[in-house]
């Protein structure tokens, strides 16, 4: 797929950190825990698309951390650098996990075996045959991606309501410019590791057909509805 380069890196409005801010910082990071992050255990490198907008793409990297395992959670970030923005969330859940949502619910959620299979999705810094132990187990599971901030359009802060994401399921989606930026900048090759992956298999049941959006796509918006008062409630709980 042709196109441009959509990942971009806004610069975010506001002062430079102050002393004060920094001793705070500082002294904070000496004093509480950060227990939910320093479960944060790896990173993957991958893309996304908007759920009802297959070009416009964007380079996601997650940190992840396993609840258990059958369940990941992942912060997104836009770059893995200092100043990378936040930009979404990801939930992993295993196949068996996945069969227990609702059918309604399954569309919000993509399938990743395409991304490990075909190379996109990697470890930047690991070696493949480290990755491969673990990737070998995230090609079966299912992912709920939603994404806060829309850097691809430039915008200098997170703006609009939360945006469904889907990945990558078949060739010929990814934009080539993209994933050539991406091969360069973590010297790897998605073809070499695709070959090396080629014996890795998906969901034990196959893709489930209401996953990926049940091909279709999705749109995230806004509804105003009818929120007349329960007369026989309190106001305050309505």
């Amino acid at each position: 797929m042709e196109g441009v380069n959509v990942s971009t890196h806004p610069e975010v409005p506001g002062e430079d950190i102050e002393r004060g801010t920094a001793f705070v910082e500082t002294a904070a990071a000496t004093i509480q825990s950060f227990a939910p992050v320093n479960k944060i255990h790896q990173h993957l490198c991958a893309f996304h698309f908007y759920a009802d907008d297959m070009t416009r793409q964007v380079e996601a990297h997650h940190f992840c951390g396993c609840v258990n395992e059958e369940f990941r959670q992942c912060l997104i970030y836009d770059r893995p650098d200092p100043d990378g923005r936040l930009i979404g969330v990801e939930y992993i859940v295993s196949e068996a996990l996945f069969f227990t949502l609702p059918d309604d619910e399954k569309a919000f959620w993509h399938s990743h075996e395409y991304e490990v299979k075909s190379g996109v999705l990697f470890m930047p810094g690991v070696p493949g045959p480290i990755q491969r132990q673990d990737l070998d187990k995230v090609a079966k599971t299912y992912g709920k991606v939603f994404h806060f901030w829309q850097v691809d359009k430039g915008d200098a802060l997170p703006l609009g309501i939360p945006q469904v994401m889907m990945a990558l399921t078949r060739d010929g989606q990814l934009y080539k410019n993209l994933a050539q930026d991406v091969e360069k900048r973590y010297n790897v090759s998605f073809e070499k590791e695709s070959e090396n992956r080629k014996n890795i298999t998906g969901p034990e049941h196959g893709i489930h057909p209401k996953a990926n959006a049940a091909g279709k796509g999705l749109k995230t918006v806004l509804r105003e509805i009818d929120c007349k008062p329960v007369e026989s409630s309190p106001r305050v709980f309505v």
